[in-house]
């Protein structure tokens, strides 16, 4: 296959469809990836695509910036666990001008003029890996989607975070179900697009959700351990993963930049953001 010329961040992709090690249990994932695809098309999907048309937007809206608004305070946990100061303050910050004026997070106030603090994600996940912890095994989960035993344990943790913390009513069953539905229809609906691209012009769309996400958490994880120094020097060499698709890389922890990927098949990763 021809070299394709790239910009320094773009990431370049080679057809191949060998498993990696990080994957021993390939066979069950793809039989849970199946499992997970076949639902959604009966009734995930279904469901969401009704909520959507059903409850306008901005209160779609609202529900999502309140649920994002109570994770703040595990944003900003984990950022002063990586020795994040700047980062910490502004989320703590965000916290406290949506709890306020935005009407305990249903409006993202913060965000605007003339607060100007964009919401970062962090988690537990992302602390481990800081610290030199290795993804270990990928899988595959109803519910969940990609992870590895290092993200599983560590958003496990940011779960019980807030519940820990403050008790009622974030402990009780009769806030957690609800929450988890809202939060997972809002997540189909933003990722419905790359959902049917993936389903419709991928070629094996298993290994191409395993690479992808596999690639973003390491940009992810590398990207915490640059030093503000290091960010104005020369670009890094490039990444090479083992699967074509050509499509935005999605960056829901917020924490990377990096250009569109120059590739040869146009899918993209097709899971909704990890919650």
């Amino acid at each position: 296959m021809a070299e394709m010329p790239s910009a320094p961040h773009d990431i370049v992709v080679t057809a191949r469809g060998d498993a990696p090690p990080g994957d021993p249990l390939q066979a069950v994932n793809i039989a849970s990836y199946r499992a997970v695809q076949s639902i959604d098309a009966a009734l995930v999907a279904p469901v969401a695509m009704g909520y959507q048309g059903i409850v306008p937007e901005p209160v779609r809206d609202g529900l999502g910036n309140a649920l994002r608004n109570l994770s703040e305070p595990v944003n900003f946990l984990n950022f002063l666990l990586q020795f994040k100061i700047g980062k910490a303050a502004e989320t703590l910050g965000r916290f406290a001008v949506n709890t306020t004026f935005g009407v305990g997070g249903l409006f993202d106030v913060a965000k605007t003029m003339p607060f100007n603090l964009p919401y970062r994600r962090n988690g537990f996940a992302n602390t481990l890996g800081f610290y030199g912890v290795e993804p270990g095994p990928y899988f595959y989960l109803p519910l969940i989607g990609s992870t590895t035993l290092r993200d599983l344990a560590g958003n496990s943790i940011d779960l019980l975070v807030v519940p820990t913390a403050v008790g009622a009513p974030f402990d009780r069953t009769a806030y957690a179900v609800p929450t988890t539905v809202v939060r997972q229809l809002n997540d189909r609906i933003e990722g419905d697009a790359q959902i049917q691209r993936l389903q419709q012009e991928s070629l094996d769309p298993y290994v191409e959700t395993r690479t992808l996400y596999l690639e973003l958490r390491k940009r992810e994880i590398d990207a915490l351990k640059v030093r503000r120094s290091d960010r104005n020097g020369e670009a890094g060499p490039q990444t090479e993963i083992t699967v074509s698709q050509t499509g935005p890389l999605s960056d829901p922890e917020g924490l990377i930049s990096v250009g569109p990927l120059e590739l040869e098949t146009p899918t993209s990763d097709g899971l909704p953001p990890r919650p």
